[in-house]
């Protein structure tokens, strides 16, 4: 009994705390790395810029803007969460933190707001609370870019182009949270990027209706290489005191996170509800540090992209994700640039390594073969998505993580059953036989 009330105690508080923490911090280094003047200029062109794949607000723009954008950004999403006063749970840890990571390459405090406008009129509309839908809404500005590129593809002058940019926006916003349920069964919990599949094939339904009249949208590449050592060593502490702040409301029990690997990971898992907020955290910090390290031995680039997949590895680790069904996946990934054409230190390839924390699930449920097949396939399928939808969907990385799903979970299912039917049939002869 006392167990349950210190796992209820140790649940929600803690994680609002670390959101805020976070928010607070990325203002606090924005201002350390740029002047006032630059963060405004910056955030002025980051607002009016395209934001397709690949725009890297690091590049860009500056440090500092970068991170007043990403603060803004995230503070934004924290804000709605606690005045609707939501309970922070693990989905609630990945939904920010997939949000921070994209709001260095990709969102901005404008573009996502007719998303989320759309996400409340539909919920009005059914008569649910906007608490049902929040998520998919936030989750569903990774079609931010779309509502900015519309500003600037239409033929129309400036006012018309942005009335239907909103207009793209709510109606994204409207249509996602029914789309997304849908999805979900598509690939069986097996995508923890839910909603990114399911804006991929929105994404790509709306760009092949305007291509139908001649509008088209190209994908960008703007991308900051090298590894600014700051930026590494930032990152490492951040990661650990994560886990530290998990480990001291543990009170320094590391055991627990014996129990988080035990999980399979397929949606809905969420390892705050079911292990408690320090535990999450640990894990969590563990996740972070690994996809730094992991970037730092490829030889990686630091940039805006990259340090947006690593934060969203962090937020889904207290969603479905841990070392022990990531790492497989992760391997395959890395094995892929053994016998492909593209290298480790390919961009796209670097995000796959991060992002390949959506596929976690197939390996926490069918094992360390599966997890390096998906992670292969992932690689395989991610270099090409982009160009489906011009680089307007932001969780490509969700899209196609989504197909690799669809394609490999009916056929290990389909092999795990009938060598489970065939280990049967060996049992029973080896008990007939000694029967005899």
């Amino acid at each position: 009994m006392e167990k349950e009330k210190w796992h209820e105690k140790a649940t929600g508080k803690e994680l609002e705390i670390f959101s805020i923490f976070s928010v607070v911090l990325m203002f606090v280094l924005a201002f350390v790395l740029e002047t006032p003047r630059g963060i405004w200029e910056g955030m002025i062109e980051i607002v009016i810029s395209r934001d397709a794949l690949i725009t890297d607000y690091f590049e860009l723009t500056s440090y500092g803007a970068a991170f007043f954008n990403a603060a803004m950004v995230t503070g934004i999403a924290v804000l709605i969460l606690m005045v609707l006063k939501m309970k922070f749970t693990g989905i609630t840890m990945s939904v920010i933190f997939i949000i921070a990571g994209y709001s260095l390459w990709g969102k901005n405090p404008v573009n996502i707001l007719p998303i989320l406008i759309g996400t409340f009129l539909y919920a009005k509309s059914h008569g649910a609370s906007v608490k049902r839908y929040i998520y998919t809404g936030l989750f569903g500005t990774c079609l931010a870019p779309f509502v900015t590129e519309v500003v600037y593809i239409l033929p129309f002058s400036t006012g018309v182009n942005l009335l239907f940019a909103i207009g793209a926006g709510i109606l994204i916003g409207y249509i996602l949270p029914p789309l997304s349920m849908h999805t979900a069964s598509m690939h069986m919990g097996y995508n923890l990027y839910n909603v990114g599949f399911a804006a991929g094939v929105l994404a790509f339904v709306l760009v092949c209706v305007m291509e139908a009249f001649g509008i088209e949208s190209n994908a960008v590449f703007i991308w900051k290489a090298g590894r600014n050592p700051i930026m590494v060593i930032g990152l490492y502490i951040y990661f650990f005191l994560a886990f530290l702040y998990g480990l001291f409301i543990n009170k320094g029990r590391l055991g627990r996170l014996r129990k988080v690997m035990k999980h399979p990971g397929r949606a809905v898992a969420d390892f705050v509800l079911m292990d408690g907020s320090g535990t999450t955290l640990m894990n969590m910090g563990l996740m972070g540090i690994v996809c730094v390290t992991y970037i730092q031995l490829v030889k990686g680039d630091f940039s805006g992209p990259v340090v947006g997949a690593i934060f969203t590895a962090f937020g889904f680790a207290a969603f479905g994700a841990h070392l022990k069904n990531y790492l497989p996946v992760l391997l395959g990934v890395f094995l892929s640039t053994l016998i492909t054409r593209y290298g480790a230190d390919t961009p796209g390839i670097q995000l796959a390594a991060c992002f390949a924390v959506g596929l976690a699930p197939i390996a926490g449920q069918f094992g360390i073969i599966a997890g390096v097949l998906a992670g292969m396939l992932h690689t395989a399928i991610v270099m090409c998505t982009s160009e489906m939808y011009g680089g307007l969907n932001l969780y490509n990385n969700g899209f196609s993580a989504g197909w690799v799903a669809i394609i490999l979970v009916p056929s290990l299912e389909s092999f795990m059953v009938r060598y489970s039917i065939r280990k049967d049939k060996i049992k029973k002869m080896k008990e007939q036989k000694s029967l005899e």
